[in-house]
């Protein structure tokens, strides 16, 4: 083969093998970071291929979505010197692609393992070391996580502001066997104590559901008496209301009756005194002789009839009573 030949394949496979090394990737939810000689250019690259210069740059991927960073096997010593392990921590958290470049640069691609790895050890020994067993173990466990969320997110606004802490999880602390046994007994008499409390305020509860039950059955009764007493006073009211009214007609009606009598017995009286004169009586005396059928016989026969003409009068005018006077012994009469 001519020496020209060869020298241009090989050049041509230097080219080819140069442009390959040149042609990246980018992979979604990252930027592309690029060093130069070792320096760290500020050229920040989108998801997607693009080109570098071989055997100049380098690049990396650097993660700007959400990550969770696990810690696992820290050694924690409580306040009382007992060694209890945590197994592991998982802390979400993510990189502002505007703070990128000012990351890398001051902390590298690493910058998880100073301000997430390292601080969660830090913490958390800061954390045991100021509490007993008993509040690590049971009474501020609850509280850890927002403790290191709230730690490791100041000290990330201060010197790292790109990392943003999202949130944290963490497991329960392994303790050793003895004093989790005696946890377990004290678990279990509180769970005890719990159930005992537990049935006593049901029993409370059933108590207080009878009180009530018992208050509402005697409202409702004292209530539906009261409505019955009110209607039993009203029905009486009413009854007393038209016992008046038929005791306000009924004297009503005596009175239209009394003043009917007196009426007629007043103007009877006035047509008798006007009708009752000398001459009217002279004529029913007369009337009444006439349809008399006795006949009386005697020399006192005349004053017989001017006596009995007086008392007769004397009786019309007058509202007391006469007894007739007798006739004389020495009259006889005679009956036809």
């Amino acid at each position: 083969m001519n020496p020209s030949g060869v020298i241009a394949i090989a050049l041509i496979a230097f080219v080819l093998g140069t442009i390959r090394l040149g042609i990246h990737q980018v992979d979604e939810g990252h930027v592309g970071v690029y060093w130069r000689g070792g320096a760290l250019t500020t050229r920040i690259s989108e998801p997607g291929y693009h080109l570098k210069v071989p055997y100049l740059d380098t690049m990396e991927n650097v993660q700007i979505t959400l990550q969770t960073d696990k810690v696992t096997d820290i050694p924690c010593g409580t306040s009382g010197g007992v060694l209890i392990m945590i197994e592991k921590v998982e802390v979400v958290n993510r990189l502002k692609k505007e703070y990128v470049y000012e990351t890398i640069k001051n902390y590298t691609t690493n910058y998880d393992k100073v301000w997430i790895f390292d601080k969660i050890h830090h913490e958390i020994n800061q954390f045991c070391s100021r509490h007993t067993l008993q509040e690590v173990y049971i009474d501020l466990f609850h509280t850890v996580d927002d403790r290191l969320v709230q730690a490791l997110q100041a000290d990330a606004d201060k010197w790292a502001p790109g990392i943003e802490i999202i949130a944290i999880r963490i497991t329960k602390p392994r303790i050793p066997g003895t004093i989790a046994a005696n946890y377990e007994k004290m678990e279990a008499e509180k769970t005890k104590l719990m159930i005992s409390t537990a049935t006593q305020k049901v029993v409370e509860k059933e108590a207080e559901t009878d009180r009530i039950r018992a208050t509402i059955e005697a409202t409702k009764v004292a209530e539906v008496a009261r409505i019955q007493a009110e209607q039993r006073i009203m029905e009486m009211e009413a009854v007393q209301r038209q016992r008046k009214v038929e005791d306000e007609t009924h004297l009503t009606h005596e009175k239209a009756l009394a003043d009917a009598a007196y009426y007629r017995v007043a103007k009877e009286a006035e047509s008798n005194k006007l009708k009752l004169t000398p001459e009217y009586l002279q004529l029913e005396m007369t009337r009444s002789i006439s349809q008399n059928t006795k006949i009386y016989f005697g020399p006192a026969i005349q004053s017989m009839f001017v006596d009995f003409m007086s008392n007769y009068l004397n009786n019309t005018a007058a509202p007391t009573t006469t007894t007739p006077t007798d006739p004389p012994a020495s009259s006889q009469k005679k009956e036809v």
